[in-house]
């Protein structure tokens, strides 16, 4: 039996080709999967598990049926749902982790996250983070009619890509100082995140490493599959 991960689907109703890539994953890795772990932005935004698109349920009725058929499944917010909550984990009976957390992994402790609390440089982006995972502004954002919370996150979003557009890619990757302090802090020699959308193996001289998840793309799925001591990147094109 094998442990997956994903991270940086992005799933959204403007994206039917990545709707369809989580249904195959679904099913490809049904018959040997122990515990599929989603490392954030599953979605491309998330306002409210009251606001989830009738798009999505086939996505919700593939991730239970994983689960009902054993597979334990795992969630870490992202930066771009961390608005979902327990209603929705519920449906697909799918457990929510800390945002920072170790699990033992095939035998080995695992240090796990979204990766976006590492990218220390972007400071505009960290003061944000800090802003929207406070629990007050979450509860008041929630409480919002449903025109009002999408058109804040519209706002948000056109903010972000201008942000992005405008910053230099490398404050937008992780910092190492960051990266060195949460493995002392977590006591942990293996760690794997997203968010970065720069899939890679890093070996540390230290003996840690750090494993960094792809995102997804229309014609693309990414994760990583660890069976005991195999570990690997598996890529598969999305057909239909």
């Amino acid at each position: 039996m094998a442990s997956y991960f994903i991270s940086d689907l992005h799933l959204s109703n403007q994206q039917p080709k990545l709707l369809i890539g989580l249904l195959q994953l679904c099913q490809q890795i049904a018959a040997d999967a122990e515990e599929l772990f989603i490392l954030g932005d599953l979605f491309d935004a998330w306002i409210g598990d009251d606001a989830a698109p009738a798009e999505l349920l086939p996505m919700q009725q593939a991730l239970l049926r994983l689960a009902m058929g054993g597979c334990k499944l795992y969630f870490v917010h992202g930066n771009r749902d961390f608005l979902l909550g327990q209603d929705f984990a519920d449906s697909c009976q799918m457990r929510i982790l800390p945002s920072i957390c170790k699990r033992r992994v095939q035998g080995q402790q695992v240090l796990l996250l979204h990766g976006d609390e590492l990218c220390t440089d972007d400071l505009p982006y960290q003061a944000f983070r800090q802003q929207v995972r406070n629990s007050k502004w979450q509860t008041d954002f929630l409480s919002q009619p449903l025109e009002a919370r999408l058109a804040q996150a519209k706002a948000a979003r056109h903010a972000s890509q201008a942000h992005t557009s405008s910053s230099q890619m490398d404050i937008m990757d992780v910092n190492e100082q960051a990266v060195a302090q949460c493995f002392a802090e977590q006591d942990c020699q293996t760690m794997i995140h997203g968010h970065t959308h720069r899939p890679d193996r890093h070996q540390y001289s230290d003996g840690r490493v750090r494993w960094v998840l792809g995102d997804w793309h229309p014609d693309q799925l990414n994760y990583l599959r660890i069976e005991q001591q195999d570990w690997r990147f598996v890529r598969h094109n999305i057909l239909g």
